[in-house]
């Protein structure tokens, strides 16, 4: 593998792997049925937590939660570059397809899961980084997850489910799966389920005491527009003059449109459980996420879907055009209209969904590929969006991480031209965006993966929250708009952030 790499088990182990014996994971129902909030409060401080969860659970889209911890192995990569094969080191593990699952539980049963950073999409496409990169967060950064609970929230059950691998994952041990299950439901049915004294707890660990970057060590920041707390990577002025440059490159030819971003940032004073609990409940989204890993934290309230596989059968979901909410029940019935008929809105969705159609053909049947949704308004806590699927199916050979390598990072946070996009994005937005438009993810063993698209979405580390948030820029956009739309997204963190 190429790239910057540190990882906590054996390379080798896994490249000399062989076939491993399967057998079916050791299941146990949790009852009563689990309420998320409180047992991702009893795992908050335990290495590389993992929470994907359907926090907005009467969407279509929210039927399954997920929580992990503890993983038997790390991945990590820093600062990866162009022709590498970020997922090397777990590749051939995975196209072994080493585990069946059970029929009836959800479908992520074990296995690899966790971070994948925007600027990963180096490996596959040639583009610079951004000029800042103060806070450093790995390109990747995946764990091997023995054990899962996972939530059905159609059916309101949830289940304890353990594979029961050793540290070289070459081999499944039903004794070991059965310590482990006893184990976790003893402390499951032990827990103090009181959230202030968990939040008590948190507030003591190492996390809050890590290295704090002072402000003068950060690239340039700027205070926002009427709300002077919050600090940006760039002036209003500047936003707007780089949006003014964007549209000369469309009329240029260079692209059709890009996704901009201004890079938002808050100082961090409580431990990033608590701020998950205030996001979710203030802001809750059917791809909401909370990865917690060694210093940093990931914490998400993503209303999109990346790339879903199940069956072979791929789906993605883009999101393009936003619209604030309104108070009166009317205007927010007229605020969906405008948003449905929009020219301008509908082509930068319709721009995107070609993209993907373009990407998934690089691993798709030929001829599998259509569009069942195009523009359909979607309502969340804040804002509406314009949303589209688009679907195919996998060719026979091809895996999840083929379709990420096709695909990675998602076109509706890139533009189009994707390459051309990417570049101009790191031209003119002056720092990188770590996790802000990569994706949290699984991918089980048996070939069922799921990702979002990480906005609406908090980084937490060295004292500092960041929470970038844009839009796509086409040749009709209005650079003073497009600035506010940047504040209506960011509506919602900011409400989460005030305790």
């Amino acid at each position: 593998m190429s790239g910057n790499i540190s990882q906590d088990f054996s390379h080798q182990s896994l490249e000399q792997g062989g076939q491993v014996a399967s057998q079916l994971p050791l299941v146990e129902e949790l009852t009563p049925y689990p309420d998320v909030e409180q047992i991702f409060l009893e795992f908050a401080g335990d290495d590389s937590l993992l929470l994907l969860e359907s926090a907005r659970q009467t969407s279509s889209q929210g039927q399954f939660s997920y929580l992990m911890c503890n993983p038997l192995t790390r991945i990590q990569i820093q600062n990866t570059h162009y022709s590498a094969d970020p997922f090397e080191s777990f590749r051939d593990v995975y196209t072994q397809n080493l585990v069946e699952s059970i029929p009836g539980l959800p479908p992520f049963q074990g296995g690899f899961a966790g971070l994948l950073s925007y600027e990963l999409g180096q490996s596959w496409e040639n583009f610079a980084r951004a000029s800042h990169d103060e806070f450093q967060l790995p390109d990747l950064a995946v764990g091997f997850y023995d054990w899962v609970i996972a939530w059905d929230h159609n059916q309101h059950r949830a289940w304890l489910i353990v594979q029961g691998f050793d540290q070289s994952l070459q081999t499944q041990d039903l004794n070991l799966a059965a310590e482990r299950l006893k184990s976790l439901k003893t402390r499951i049915d032990t827990s103090n389920f009181n959230q202030h004294d968990r939040l008590a707890a948190l507030s003591q660990s190492a996390f809050l005491h890590a290295n704090k970057l002072p402000l003068n060590q950060l690239s340039p920041v700027y205070p926002v527009e009427r709300n002077e707390e919050i600090l940006s990577n760039f002036s209003k002025t500047q936003f707007l003059k780089q949006i003014e440059q964007i549209i000369e490159y469309i009329y240029a030819g260079d692209i059709f449109q890009a996704n901009f971003s201004q890079r938002l940032l808050s100082r961090s004073t409580g431990h990033p459980a608590e701020l998950y609990l205030n996001l979710r409940s203030k802001n809750a989204a059917p791809f909401a996420g909370y990865f917690g890993w060694d210093d940093w934290a990931v914490v998400s309230a993503s209303p999109e879907r990346f790339l879903n596989v199940s069956h072979q059968e791929v789906e993605t979901r883009p999101i393009k055009g936003t619209r604030r909410r309104k108070f009166m029940p009317e205007a927010d019935l007229l605020t969906r209209d405008e948003l449905r008929e929009s020219e301008k809105d509908h082509a930068e969705n319709v721009m995107i969904v070609d993209l993907l159609r373009n990407d998934l053909s690089r691993v798709c049947k030929p001829g599998s590929i259509h569009v069942p949704h195009l523009c359909e308004v979607e309502t969340y806590e804040t804002v509406q969006h314009l949303v589209s699927e688009v679907r195919g199916q996998l060719k026979p050979g091809k895996t999840v991480w083929d379709l990420l390598a096709a695909s990675f990072p998602g076109g509706s946070i890139t533009g189009a031209p994707k390459v051309r996009s990417m570049e101009i994005i790191a031209e003119l937005e002056p720092t990188v965006r770590g996790p802000y438009c990569g994706s949290l993810f699984y991918a089980g063993l048996n070939g069922e993966f799921d990702s979002n698209i990480l906005i609406r979405t908090f980084t937490v580390r060295n004292g500092w929250i960041q929470f970038p948030v844009g839009g796509g820029i086409i040749a009709q956009s209005h650079p003073r708009l497009e600035y506010e739309e940047t504040l209506h997204k960011a509506a919602g963190m900011i409400a989460a952030l005030q305790k």
